[in-house]
């Protein structure tokens, strides 16, 4: 929190807590009839009541400082990342460069002969021929209740809807 905050908000919260000790001797003296006092009274009542408006300001004023601080150091910290992101491009696209002229490329992966086989048969296992019919070793979604025995599941159900 800004200086000048901090001193508005206490400021004006002082002013205002003052401002009851001049009304309550104004509403004695009413009662009394004595209008001296209650001129003076209120002469106090006004003097702290303005007091406390200055304070207000003052804190209001500081608000607008500090947000504009933050936007300002906001605006630093973006310029910052960008300037970060520009630099990691351009060691990436350096990197590219470096590997194309020596014939390498940056990353590769290879697959072994027994990797291949694998993936050739467990992609095998969830295809369907053109005819519909399934491999060998294909196995149907099993789906259980509560108490454990499989439910049959529902097929596809067409509901006939007009737009």
């Amino acid at each position: 929190m800004n200086t000048k905050t901090m001193e508005g908000l206490s400021g004006a919260s002082a002013n205002m807590k003052l401002v009851n000790t001049p009304m309550r001797v104004f509403r004695e003296a009413k009662r009394r009839g004595d209008t001296a006092t209650m001129e003076r009274a209120m002469g106090y009542a006004g003097q702290f009541f303005n007091k406390a408006e200055e304070y207000k300001n003052k804190a209001g004023e500081g608000t607008r400082e500090e947000a504009e601080e933050i936007r300002e150091r906001a605006e630093e910290e973006t310029k910052e990342i960008i300037e970060k992101r520009k630099e990691e491009r351009e060691k990436l696209e350096e990197r590219i460069e470096t590997g194309k002229e020596t014939g390498k490329e940056t990353d590769t992966v290879e697959i072994s002969e027994e990797g291949r086989i694998l993936l050739e048969q467990n992609s095998n296992l969830y295809k369907t021929d053109y005819q519909g019919t399934k491999p060998d070793g294909y196995k149907e979604a099993v789906i259980y209740n509560k108490t454990g025995e499989t439910v049959q599941q529902v097929q596809d159900i067409n509901i006939p809807a007009s737009i």
